[in-house]
């Protein structure tokens, strides 16, 4: 995240509570790994707030790369596949079923690609103008790729999901990443990821509208 040690902590202190209220809101088991996607953003929020006091204080190799390594994982090899994952267990359409089996095998071949360079290559976290950077040698061509697989198994899924509201949801995820990769290129993994984390608030909203609107059909039919 840019800026801060205490903004990364306490932006993850605030994801922990949503993220406890909203799966405290679940009552299909379908929607449970959607729902805790707030907690694992607050996880790598803390990651990159110890990355702060780490880099600022040095001495901490081995914490570093404890926590570089909470952050990468959780950013290029988890969400790739727990985002199409998440909307396929709450996909009611077989279609639409269908085409997050596929944004799942793309993001699948994201995560292989980053988890293998993750296992084989050097990368350290930086700060740089204020914020955090992740140098690594990652082959450029296959990163440049998997980015664009990455944008599709992240963001696609939520404009391809039939729940109500997704579409508002997926929207502001999609217009995070188009300003950050304008603004902020060289630093995507981490600012993205904060603005994502923000915007992921709003995972609570989305599952109290499906709620309303499952209570509402049920109230309709007992009529």
């Amino acid at each position: 995240m840019c800026f801060s040690a205490q903004a990364s902590f306490t932006s993850g202190a605030v994801l922990s509570a949503i993220g406890v209220a909203t799966v405290s809101k679940v009552r299909k088991p379908e929607q449970k790994l959607f729902a805790v996607i707030p907690i694992l953003f607050a996880f790598q929020q803390f990651a990159e707030g110890v990355l702060w006091v780490t880099l600022r204080s040095g001495g901490y190799e081995r914490l570093q790369d404890v926590a570089t390594h909470i952050f990468l994982v959780t950013a290029l090899i988890i969400w790739p596949v727990m985002v199409p994952l998440s909307m396929w267990f709450m996909e009611g359409v077989k279609t639409r079923k269908k085409i997050l089996v596929g944004l799942m095998a793309a993001g699948g071949v994201v995560s292989i690609f980053y988890a293998i360079c993750l296992l084989s290559l050097s990368v350290y976290p930086e700060i740089q103008s204020f914020h955090i950077v992740y140098v690594n040698n990652f082959p450029s061509t296959p990163a440049g790729i998997g980015l664009l697989f990455y944008a599709a198994a992240t963001i696609a899924p939520l404009f391809v999901s039939s729940v109500r509201r997704m579409w508002l949801f997926g929207i502001l995820i999609a217009t995070s990443f188009v300003v950050t990769g304008i603004f902020y290129a060289e630093y995507l993994t981490s600012v993205w990821c904060f603005f994502a984390a923000l915007i992921s608030v709003s995972i609570y909203w989305v599952l109290i509208e499906s709620r309303s609107k499952a209570g509402s059909l049920a109230t309709e039919i007992q009529h």
